[in-house]
């Protein structure tokens, strides 16, 4: 019998895993790697209302694979997972990993806990013979589009690595990025999104002062949003894209001269890197960072 993935603390990303997972082998089959893709799945969550959600989530996607919610035992549902997700959240860590110290040897788990670092997660679980990986994916994950940040220097098997990269491949893109680098690719893939919805907002706000709709305004303004991202994942350089839409003298200089005038390029890039030092702070337990910033 194969071994089975368990997914620990299984609240909304969790579950969007899952529904990924699902869905790509239902599209593709489970050969679609190196190594084995699991087949048996085990959803902890803590109460059995919990429970009774992931199960109605997940009903009409999981198909020919096993799953199991499991409610208040964690021990129980990593019991027979080589594999584990350990995606409850971050305040969490101690009260889910504590108890799972003796029981952790020999199993991969990947910790999608923003701001947390490995060592951290070791400090928790010392001499588990575990091996860890630090992985985050964001909320996009829900519709299969996650931009996901792996950090590829923590000392995994060939085997190991190509998992992780499977797992989150279900669910949208993966780069892999050195531990180093994982608090800015936080920020831009995690907080990222926030900001990008925030522009997408100030784009449809215009739209309905100059009087369109607010729906039509806001499809109209995702729908760039998306057809310019695509267009940029296809391999066209985002500065050259804005110069095939730029003239002399039209309307589209003269919107990008307003934006440089009032400093959106210079806010958006100070944003992440901001959100990147955040994370750091919180990652070593720096109690509301923000506070200090703007005293």
């Amino acid at each position: 019998m194969s071994s089975a993935l368990c997914v620990l603390g299984c609240g909304n990303l969790g579950t969007a895993i899952l529904r990924g997972i699902f869905t790509s082998i239902a599209e593709k089959g489970n050969k679609q790697t190196s190594v084995s893709p699991p087949t048996r799945f085990n959803a902890c969550v803590h109460k059995e209302q919990s429970a009774k959600r992931v199960e109605a989530e997940l009903a009409s996607y999981k198909g020919s694979n096993e799953l199991k919610v499991i409610a208040g035992d964690n021990p129980a549902g990593i019991q027979d997972a080589s594999t584990i997700i350990l995606a409850c959240e971050p305040s969490g860590l101690q009260a889910v990993l504590e108890p799972l110290k003796d029981k952790l040897s020999g199993k991969l788990l990947i910790s999608i806990l923003a701001g947390v670092t490995v060592d951290k997660i070791k400090s928790v679980i010392p001499d588990s013979n575990c091996t860890i990986a630090r992985v985050l994916p964001n909320t996009s994950a829900a519709i299969g589009q996650s931009m996901t940040a792996f950090a590829n220097d923590s000392g995994l098997t060939a085997d190991q690595n190509e998992m992780v990269k499977w797992i989150f491949g279900c669910v949208g893109e993966v780069v892999e990025v050195p531990t180093r680098l994982m608090d800015v690719s936080t920020a831009l893939s995690g907080s990222g999104v926030a900001f990008a919805a925030l522009m997408l907002e100030a784009m449809a706000t215009g739209g309905v002062a100059m009087g369109l709709s607010p729906r039509d305004a806001q499809v109209m303004a995702a729908q760039v949003m998306k057809g310019t991202a695509q267009q940029v994942l296809n391999g066209e350089h985002a500065a050259v894209l804005r110069d095939k839409v730029t003239t002399p003298g039209g309307c589209t200089i003269a919107g990008l001269c307003t934006l440089e005038e009032t400093g959106v390029r210079g806010g958006i890039s100070r944003a992440i890197r901001e959100a990147t030092t955040v994370v750091g702070q919180l990652g070593r337990g720096v109690p509301n960072p923000n506070r200090t910033k703007f005293d």
